[in-house]
This record gives structure tokens, sequence and C-alpha cells, in this order.
């Protein structure tokens, strides 16, 4: 079964309300209407009784006179038929009456309403009806004497079984078609009323609704586009402000704006990937072809060459092949800091020191292409909390890129220097520098020209960028007017230290 809009739902719920409303004031009007008649008639008898008791002698000494009573009433039953008249005694007890035989459900009147009658209470006052079990009904009455003294009472019901045989029958008709058309009417003009009232609030649902189910993840950019709006401002599902449907709005749009980011950061991932994937396969064919050739030049010229020869042959495939061995290293390096598997292990230590310890595994190579290796470590710095590998893995390869890419007689200098965070690194070089086309992608997507610059596969400063980043801290590549190449990164202090002097010269 297929459910309704929440529309239809809100006005099928709005309509029955309406109808209860409308059935509950009809029944109060008519309750008010009954009551008025019966006030009405009320205050029209009064004195009915006391007159008929005026005329008549209806208590002898012994009790009601018998033929007093049947004139009294015959005389009522021709001239006013709706009026019943009952004998009381003073404890409420009926002593005569002229109901057909079977009517009568009572033989006592309670005479508590015939003492507020007779003190002039706020009518209408309803008594009991000798002919209802539970009835009550407007009454008139009066008090009987006999020789001065209390002998009992007239009670006169003004509205008897005659009156209400007539009365509903005759209103019985008129009032439940007036109620229909009274209802039908108002039912009618609030449905309409809010039919049109629940459209109209419940048109920016409606169209977010529809902007909801058009969403496609597919084209989650445009959709971004298309739902960003200025804040208030009214939108297509002309929702302002602060309303609920606004605000679910406005939701959705952050939703749609995010699934767009995701979407953009995805393909821009797919993306380096791909370039990742033709990189390396680029850089491993380079020293994989060079090796095949040579191994194969060995294995057919073996008899020809020279030892001289055969020594220059194999140095250069176990060269190339250092080349691919640590392309490997890398790659696995790499995708061990992306996928998570690595988990940092910070321990506070002196960087200085760390420095000392990798410009010892450096000074050899620099020597060799007549290169300056320089430390410039400013005095009193603080212990950092990083992990010792990981940093000191950082510095290899910033060193490394720089020795190899900077020709013989070049500087390469690192600097240690205070910073608000903790201690600032440098890296700075006298090499050719990177062309700016290369420069916005370094960090992350190596390529072809890249491996001039960041060494095989351009992936050393991809490693550097992403240790740093579980360090909380980012790498940057200074802008430079000459020649040269800068990078620059900071690494935090542990909590509490202050100038702790670690550092030796």
């Amino acid at each position: 079964m297929k459910r309704w809009p929440l529309s239809r739902r809100l006005s099928a719920v709005f309509a029955v309300l309406l109808l209860a409303c409308c059935g509950a004031s009809v029944w109060l009007q008519m309750h008010a209407e009954h009551r008025k008649k019966q006030e009405v008639a009320q205050r029209l008898s009064i004195g009915l009784a006391a007159h008929m008791a005026s005329h008549s002698e209806l208590m002898a000494p012994g009790g009601p006179d018998p033929r007093a009573v049947e004139a009294l009433f015959h005389q009522l039953m021709a001239v006013n038929p709706s009026v019943e008249v009952y004998l009381l005694g003073l404890d409420g007890r009926i002593l005569a009456q002229a109901a057909p035989p079977g009517h009568l459900k009572r033989d006592r009147v309670d005479l508590g309403p015939v003492q507020r009658l007779l003190a002039g209470g706020v009518l209408p006052i309803l008594g009991e009806d000798p002919r209802s079990d539970d009835a009550q009904k407007v009454f008139d009455a009066t008090p009987l004497r006999v020789d001065g003294r209390p002998a009992g009472y007239l009670y006169v019901v003004l509205l008897g079984e005659n009156h209400d045989a007539l009365t509903a029958q005759a209103a019985e008709e008129n009032a439940l078609r007036a109620t229909l058309w009274t209802m039908a009417l108002v039912a009618a003009m609030g449905v309409a009323a809010g039919l049109a009232a629940f459209s109209w609030i419940t048109r920016p649902l409606r169209q977010l609704t529809s902007e909801v189910n058009d969403f496609d993840p597919d084209d989650a950019p445009t959709h971004a586009v298309r739902w960003a709006e200025p804040a208030g401002a009214t939108g297509a599902t002309g929702a302002t402000g602060g309303n609920e449907i606004a605000q679910l709005r406005q939701a959705f749009a952050r939703m749609t704006a995010r699934i767009a980011e995701q979407m953009r950061e995805l393909s821009a991932q797919d993306q380096q990937r791909r370039e990742l994937v033709a990189n390396i396969s680029h850089d491993l064919r380079t020293p994989l072809t060079s090796l095949h050739g040579y191994l194969e030049t060995l294995r057919l010229k073996s008899s020809a060459l020279s030892e001289e020869e055969r020594l220059r042959y194999l140095d250069v495939a176990l060269g190339q092949s250092r080349k691919v061995g640590r392309l490997a290293q890398e790659l696995f390096e790499l995708a061990r800091l992306e996928y998570g598997v690595v988990k940092l292990e910070p321990e506070r230590f002196s960087l200085p020191e760390l420095v000392q310890d990798v410009f010892q595994k450096f000074e050899l190579a620099a020597e060799a292409r007549r290169q300056r290796l320089v430390a410039d470590i400013a005095p009193m710095l603080p212990v950092v909390s990083a992990d010792l590998g990981m940093i000191e893995r950082v510095l290899t390869n910033l060193l490394d890129n720089a020795i190899r890419h900077t020709p013989e007689g070049g500087l390469i200098e690192l600097r240690l220097r205070r910073a608000p965070e903790g201690v600032e690194v440098q890296v700075s070089d006298t090499g050719p520098g990177i062309p700016p086309e290369l420069q916005k992608g370094l960090f992350t997507r190596p390529s072809f020209q890249s491996s001039e610059r960041g060494g095989p596969g351009g992936l050393g400063l991809v490693i550097v960028r992403r240790i740093l980043q579980l360090h909380g801290s980012e790498i940057r590549l200074l802008p430079q007017t000459d020649r040269g190449t800068v990078f620059r990164f900071c690494l935090g202090a542990p909590a509490g230290i202050g100038h702790d002097s670690l550092n030796s010269a």
C-alpha cells in the first residue's frame, strides 16, 4: 500500500480535528439552546402551581381530595397537555398523579430542587421527573396547607412526556439537518483552508524532497555549487533563516559540499595514483633496461672483454641494481606511511646531536664532490619530542637530495633555530633550484622531471612530507630569488620544556 505524502497526511489529521471541533461546537450550542429553552419555560410558568392551588382545595384534613384532584388533572390535560401535575407529601412521596399505567417510574421526588425554587434560586432549576429513572426537567411548585399547616406540595412538570415526544419528532429532523449542513459547510471551508495552508507550509519540504531525490553523487560538485547560497537568502525551497526546513536544507547543503569535496579529493588521489604508477614505471624501466643491457653484454661478449671492461660493466650493472633496490624500498616505505602501518614512537631527544650523527654519514660524499657541509646551530635549543628514526629519515632524505643536486664546490647548510612551537629546521643548498612548474606538486605527486630534484621517482620529498604530517608539522619550499633550494619545517618541544641547553656546537 502506497503511503500518503506528508502534506496529505497533515491535511487528513487537520480535517479530522476540524470535524471533531465542529461536532463539539454544535453539541455545545444545542446544549446551551436547550438550557435556554428550559429557563424561558420555567420563567414563564413561575406562579402556575400557586395559581392552581389557590383555585382548588386539593388537600383535605385526611389527605388529597380525590374529586378536586381529578377535576384539576382533567382541566390541565384539556388546556395544556405538556404539563404533568403531582401531589407530594411533606417527605416528597407522590400522593396523587395522572400518569398512564406503567409510566410512573418513581414514587418519591427529591425536595431539594423544590426548596431552591421556592427560595428564589437561579433559573433554570431542574427537578426529578417521576416518569423517568434519571431524567430531570424544569418544574414549578407551591406548598399546600390545611388549616394553616403545611400538608404537601403541588409539583408541576412543565415539559412532560407529551412535550418531549412532539418536540423530539419535530426537531429531530430539523436539528439533524441543520447540524449536518453546519458541519458540512464549516468542514468544507476548513478543509479547503487547511489544504491551502498545508500546501503553502509544506511546499518548501516538498521541494527539498524533490531536490534530495534528484541528488546525484556522481555530479556532487555541480549540486554543491547550486546549493551554495548566502546565509538567510531565500532559495529554491522558499525557506529562510531559522525554521526547521531551512535548517534541514542547510544541513543537506553542507552534506552536498562535503560529498563534493570528498569526490574532488578522491579524484585527485586517483590522479596522483595514476601519475605515481606511470612515474614509477618510467623510473624502473630506465635502470632495469640499463641493467639488462650490461648483463646481456657480459654474457654475449664475456670472452672478448678485458678484465677492466668486465669490472666496469659489473660496476654499472651494480649501480643500476642499487637504484632499483632504493626505489623499491622507498615505495614500500611510502605505502606503509600512507596506509597507517607505521606508528609513531615519540621520545625526547636533542636535535643538534641527531644532526651531527646524520652529517657523519654524508661527510665522505660531500668531500668527494668538494662540497661544504655546514651545520648552523643556535645555542640553548630545547629538546624535541618525536620519533627519532623517522626524523633521521627526514634529514637523510633532504641532505641526500641537496648533495646529489648541488654542483661541485657548492654549499649545503642545515640551520637550527628556536621557534615558538619548538625548533625550526632549515636545509638549503646552492644547486640549480626547482622549476616553478614543478613546485606546486613537489610534495604530493612525483613526476619524471621531479626525479631530478627529489631522488629516484621523486619519492624522497613525498616521504618527508608524510612523516612530518604524522608529527603534526608541514614542510615548506621557501621562495628564492637566486639559485638554490630552501626547505623548512618545525618540530615541537615536549610540554614543560624550557631553555635546556642540549646542543653542542
